[in-house]
């Protein structure tokens, strides 16, 4: 008969659980949401993993998935300055977006430039 003892494995780390502040992952998030930031970079530099960065901006903009972040009711902007503007170059012709545009859309305008 084997007998099973939940205990702590001899290879594997002792470390304490780390607590953040909020104004800390709010920082980190507005960092990580400037334009041409890359997140796993910004988590790299604080000493996280890019999933706990992604999931602080997820609980501070809302929305479930990336890039659908929900319209926040506080005064305080995470991104400042003019809305990101995404430009998508198809051979002579730019197509500029917004970061609220639909994906849906996005592609069939794309399709539309393509066939023209």
């Amino acid at each position: 008969m084997i007998e099973a003892v939940p205990d702590r494995l001899d290879g594997s780390p002792r470390q304490l659980r780390r607590f953040w502040s909020d104004e800390f992952k709010a920082t980190a998030v507005e960092q990580a949401c400037q334009p041409g930031m890359n997140v796993s970079a910004v988590a790299r530099q604080i000493g996280i993993l890019p999933s706990q960065l992604y999931r602080w901006r997820r609980e501070l903009l809302g929305g479930d998935e990336p890039g659908q972040a929900a319209e926040t009711t506080d005064s305080q902007s995470f991104v400042s300055g003019p809305d990101p503007i995404v430009e998508i170059v198809i051979g002579n012709i730019v197509v500029r977006a917004g970061w609220h545009a639909d994906e849906a859309h996005l592609q069939r305008v794309i399709r539309a430039v393509r066939s023209a």
